[in-house]
């Protein structure tokens, strides 16, 4: 079975997706059959094939295995809102067993399996259940992106002591300059470097060509997997 990640950040709006098609980029370069997974997503587009969201259909896209829309995102809501909230308006129950079913399905037909979650690592996925918890049911380490701007030390230690506090694994961190305005930006990585559990992958910076391929040249996979 494929060796998995489940990738999570300090807020919405970090970069996950990006950075997740990244990993999957790296690890394709190094010749293996890599994959993505979201398995839930909110703000998804009505298509005559229903509900769909643009980046599992990216995922899908570039996926070196045969993947239905259902495997990749087996979760998609209209509204751009909380998939607690989501969920509940449209009559449905979020299933980390179904999930965990799907990703063992597609773990067992490639090398990586990607598995980005919604929003941050405390975000609700029913009154009861979080995305801390599908991290916990999948057994896989994580990886936490954190968008480098005024406030991020904070949010990052936080979502890394919340993970370790919860008994996952912390694979690493990708600091990744949103804010091009920020100052002392060695100095920000340092500190939360020293204060997390598995060191920073690279650092991605401003891109003007946010694809990828680019951002794979700035991960070093040898931290992760080394």
């Amino acid at each position: 079975m494929a060796k998995g990640y489940f990738v999570t950040a300090t807020d919405t709006g970090a970069g996950k997706t990006l950075i997740t098609a990244g990993l999957v980029e790296a690890f394709t370069q190094q010749g293996l059959r890599a994959v993505a997974l979201k398995p839930v997503a909110s703000g998804c587009q009505r298509t005559d094939e229903g509900l769909r969201n643009e980046d599992a259909g990216y995922f899908i896209q570039h996926a070196p295995i045969e993947l239905d829309y259902e495997q990749v995102n087996p979760y998609a809501f209209e509204p751009p809102i909380s998939p607690n909230i989501a969920a509940r308006e449209a009559g449905v129950e979020i299933e980390l067993p179904r999930l965990l079913q799907i990703y063992r399905e597609v773990a067992s037909m490639s090398d990586r399996v990607l598995v980005e979650g919604v929003g941050g690592w405390k975000v609700p996925l029913s009154d009861e259940v979080f995305v801390s918890d599908l991290a916990a049911e999948l057994g896989l380490a994580v990886i936490v992106v954190v968008p480098l701007r005024l406030g991020c030390i904070n949010h990052a230690l936080l979502t890394l002591e919340s993970i370790a506090a919860s008994g996952v694994e912390i694979a690493g961190w990708v600091p990744n300059m949103l804010d091009r305005s920020l100052t002392h930006v060695p100095d920000v990585i340092d500190t939360i470097n020293r204060h997390s559990a598995a060191p920073a992958l690279g650092i991605i910076p401003p891109l003007q060509s946010p694809l990828p391929k680019v951002v794979a040249q700035h991960i070093t996979l040898d931290l992760l997997e080394g």
